[in-house]
């Protein structure tokens, strides 16, 4: 979700004076990542969170003052549930919080070329200072060793990009969760009646052409999950050839069908000699077994099979991995 972060921010910046704050340290079960940012405007405009309840409140509050102080804080949000001690909550765990007032010209600057990077496919260190004489900036190969106790460093990733190739009623409800999570589209299909822009509103690219032209010309660094939704298994054997052949770098690949279809794809393109360890990699078919029927449906077991992906996890439920059910 960087990217629309910082989208959203570079506009708050526009309007005033915001204070983010950074989860900048974990320890045990905790409700969000090193690195997780929520900011707020002196209006009450709220970007993101950090994890939401009682230990979100307390830094809400701080957030609050460090807007009209201007002085940088550090929260603890102890989350341990220790009954010597007032917690906010009982995760089990410990997070600490930077929150730094961002205002003027310097933070739009620093903002916009975040978002620079991140449009471009890299990723970016931004340096957050502990000492309320230094700003925070993007680092590059000749800023000095940093320590622990100077700052946080915080490493931002582009969003992943998802390409969908073919744009019927599965890959429609697929875009629209996708989006929601973070990804950014990339739309495939021959049939402008269904790959447009009233159809895919949020896509970053919508392409026309043969799904081999396109990724000849591939134009995108970000890292790739590859979701086929096409609509027969001819599309499927033209587009995986392609897919593989141009060997473009990428972190999934996922096929919508039916066993027998799947089967019939494998053995098409280990008849044009495609490796079998290649063909092994290819989710199909796509999405988690969570007896899905409609499109919707099945976008979201597409959608939870390219988090599984992205986050790591078992695809278990929840209560089965920790034992703790009533």
């Amino acid at each position: 979700m960087s990217l629309q972060f910082y989208q959203q921010l570079l506009n708050l910046l526009k309007m005033g004076d915001v204070a983010i704050a950074t989860v900048i340290k974990t320890t045990g079960s905790v409700p969000r990542e090193v690195g997780a940012k929520m900011a707020l405007c002196g209006d009450g405009t709220l970007l993101d969170t950090i994890g939401g309840g009682a230990g979100e409140a307390k830094v809400l509050s701080i957030m609050e003052e460090v807007l009209a102080s201007g002085a940088p804080q550090k929260a603890i949000v102890d989350l341990s549930g220790a009954i010597q001690r007032v917690t906010e909550g009982v995760c089990g765990g410990q997070m600490q919080v930077w929150v730094a007032k961002w205002s003027g010209e310097a933070a739009i600057a620093l903002t916009q070329a975040i978002l620079d990077h991140l449009n471009q496919g890299h990723s970016v260190g931004l340096f957050i200072p502990f000492s309320p004489n230094l700003s925070p900036h993007l680092l590059t190969e000749h800023d000095p060793q940093i320590s622990p106790e100077q700052g946080f460093i915080n490493l931002i990733d582009p969003s992943p990009l998802l390409l969908i190739i073919g744009a019927g009623h599965v890959g429609e409800k697929l875009a629209q969760v996708a989006t929601f999570l973070g990804f950014q589209i990339i739309i495939q299909d021959d049939r402008p009646q269904w790959a447009n822009c009233d159809r895919f509103p949020s896509a970053l690219s919508i392409f026309t052409d043969p799904i081999s032209q396109v990724l000849q010309q591939w134009p995108y660094h970000h890292p790739l999950y590859i979701s086929m939704v096409t609509r027969g298994y001819d599309y499927d054997i033209e587009a995986l050839k392609s897919l593989l052949e141009n060997q473009i770098p990428h972190h999934y690949i996922g096929m919508i069908g039916s066993k027998k279809r799947v089967n019939k794809v494998r053995q098409a393109l280990a008849d044009r000699a495609i490796p079998l360890d290649q063909l092994k990699k290819i989710h199909a078919p796509i999405g988690l077994d969570i007896g899905a029927l409609t499109p919707a449906e099945i976008a979201i077991s597409i959608a939870a099979e390219l988090v599984l992906v992205q986050r790591g996890g078992s695809g278990l439920p929840l209560w089965q991995q920790s034992n703790t059910h009533f």
